[in-house]
């Protein structure tokens, strides 16, 4: 929702209170979420609370020196996102407005306050080619046409959800910019490439139905231990320094998604920028275009006003929406709810709402299951079927997994990827617990991996957790009585452990070849260590000490496969060596 766009905003009330990003105006003809323009600078805002003839909105900019008596426009339609060809590649704030034509508006990167514009180009023409003719019959979110928005996805041009649907009177192909009419119905209805759908507001579907397929991320420790579903949520907790961002990053790189919303809420300035320096310069796996084409970027840093917060999220969201409904599988990052609940919990204080569990307003709990609620695999209106999968950092203070906000997200989320300060200490990356994460998802997904990668996927990792829980067991013992005083066949397994986390579950994300890892190749790392388990255990029982066991040239090679470009060679070769100087040894 745009003021660039609007032509009926009128002058209704005046500001009676300000306090920080709340603002209360007496006179006021709005309603709930209304979007209003605050002040003689036009700031932007919501309608939060009505009450009397008082109307209580959040601001979504810096408040300094705006004062009671200036006026408040209303424009009668609710905080919306301009939705249509443009959005991919594009840099927005938390309320969509393009950071980048701002910056070239205000001629510096330092915003003036009360400066909008649209969240499309609205004069920029694409080539529109036309799915159906005339006489054709079509139907709210039917798909009338596509464009070639960037070399990696074509934008699918849809019937709005709201349309009542009718015959194809004309249709032509060619150049058109989004405020164009590019199909007229018998109805008088013209449909433009340019709809607009309120943030707050889910879109339609037939149907939400059980997501089968993982969503590939290339982490080993993700996809071998605790997948994701396409159309599943997610949560990354951890304290700071553990890891988050740079988990974020690796999934919005990697991850087999066909669109990427990455909205870093409340996040460092510096992280944000990482991103935009980034993504430009990858290379997207599958396409091998730029990364940036298949991806959108909304930033709302930590010097942003906080406001702005509390829609960022809901922005991301209605824009992965839109991008489901043409059929597309999209992946969210949300980096870091945390923020976005403690800008709620801001608010709510100024609101003098009664506070909840350490000051967080009593409805976060309903807040968090409302965002988290629209991820899904779903059945379009037009047909089609497409997915959003939410992944949420979540920065808890000191690293307590009991506050308020980590919990209510794991009552809600199906997938737990626990980061953990002491992995990260000792230079384990990703760190993320194995013993303490968990994903709901893991038997639905199974099938997908017996039929994709290898029939004895689930076995595998079976005996891979098995042997990292038997490890934390006799790791408090060692920690007791040393190493040597245990059995020789609890020493092996120590050993075979320490390959599982060195080998298969540490990742370098800044290494060209390590920081992605295909499915095959998981496999085949915790197969090469389930290898060098099954001889070495033979070994010993034949009488070979474990000492002699541990020694072998070829067992420390493990831990190099990681890095191999040619990989299935080389864990041949190496399953042939490891196999081989065990059974020279009785």
């Amino acid at each position: 929702m745009s003021q660039a766009t609007d032509t009926d905003v009128r002058e209704d009330g005046i500001i009676e209170s300000v306090s920080g990003p709340v603002v209360t105006a007496r006179d006021l003809d709005a309603r709930m979420n209304d979007v209003v323009y605050v002040g003689s600078e036009g700031l932007m805002g919501e309608v939060i609370e009505i009450e009397g003839n008082i109307t209580t909105i959040q601001v979504y900019e810096e408040t300094s020196g705006v004062s009671p008596g200036e006026p408040v426009e209303g424009t009668g339609s609710p905080l919306s996102v301009d939705l249509g060809p443009g959005m991919l590649d594009a840099i927005y704030d938390g309320v969509q407005r393009p950071l980048d034509v701002l910056e070239e508006k205000m001629g510096s990167a330092f915003l003036d306050r009360g400066v909008d514009a649209p969240g499309i180009d609205l004069e920029k023409t694409w080539e529109f080619t036309p799915e159906v003719e005339e006489g054709d019959e079509v139907e709210a979110g039917d798909i009338v046409g596509t464009v070639p928005e960037t070399p990696s996805i074509d934008h699918k041009v849809m019937v709005p959800p709201d349309s009542e649907g009718g015959e194809v009177v004309a249709i032509e192909s060619g150049n058109f910019n989004v405020e164009e009419t590019v199909v007229e119905l018998d109805s008088g209805e013209e449909i433009q490439m340019h709809q607009e759908w309120p943030v707050r507001q889910q879109r339609p579907t037939v149907d939400k139905e059980t997501p089968t397929e993982p969503l590939i991320s290339g982490q080993r420790v993700l996809d071998g231990l605790f997948p994701i579903a396409k159309g599943g949520t997610a949560a990354i907790p951890g304290p700071f320094g553990s890891g988050k961002t740079v988990t974020q990053h690796q999934l919005a790189k990697w991850a087999d998604a066909d669109i990427v919303v990455y909205v870093g809420c409340g996040e460092r300035g510096n992280e944000m920028t990482e991103v935009i320096e980034d993504f430009p310069e990858l290379e997207d796996p599958t396409t091998g275009n730029a990364l940036m084409d298949r991806t959108c970027l909304i930033a709302n840093t930590s010097n942003m006003p906080v406001a702005a917060r509390e829609s960022c999220v809901y922005t991301g969201i209605t824009i992965a929406e839109y991008f489901r409904d043409m059929g597309y599988d999209v992946a969210l990052m949300a980096d870091s709810t945390s923020r976005w609940a403690e800008a709620m919990r801001e608010i709510s204080s100024r609101l003098e709402e009664m506070p909840g569990e350490e000051g967080y307003p009593a409805y976060l709990s309903a807040r968090l299951s409302e965002f988290y609620e629209r991820a899904g695999y779903f059945e379009n209106i037009n047909g089609t079927e497409g997915s959003v999968s939410v992944i949420g950092a979540v920065s808890p203070p000191g690293g307590d997994f009991s506050e308020p906000v980590t919990q209510n997200t794991l009552r809600i989320v199906k997938t737990f990827w626990a980061l953990d300060a002491d992995l990260a200490e000792r230079r384990h990356f990703p760190s993320i617990n194995w013993n303490e994460s968990y994903s709901l998802y893991r038997d639905q997904l199974d099938p997908w991996f017996e039929e994709n990668v290898r029939s004895d996927w689930p076995e595998t990792r079976q005996w891979a957790i098995d042997t990292l829980d038997e490890e934390a067991e006799l790791q408090e013992i060692v920690q007791l009585v040393g190493k040597d005083a245990l059995p020789e066949d609890q020493q092996l397994t120590l050993e075979i452990a320490r390959y599982l986390r060195e080998a298969w579950l540490q990742q370098n994300a800044f290494h060209d070849v390590d920081t992605f890892c295909e499915p095959e190749k998981t496999y085949r790392i915790m197969d090469a260590a389930k290898t060098y388990n099954d001889a070495a255990f033979e070994a010993l029982d034949a009488g070979v000490p474990v000492e002699e066991i541990t020694d072998i040239d070829a067992a420390p090679r493990l831990n190099r496969i990681g890095v191999q470009e040619d990989w299935d060679e080389y864990i041949d070769e190496l399953e042939d060596d490891i196999e081989s100087q065990l059974r020279e040894l009785y």
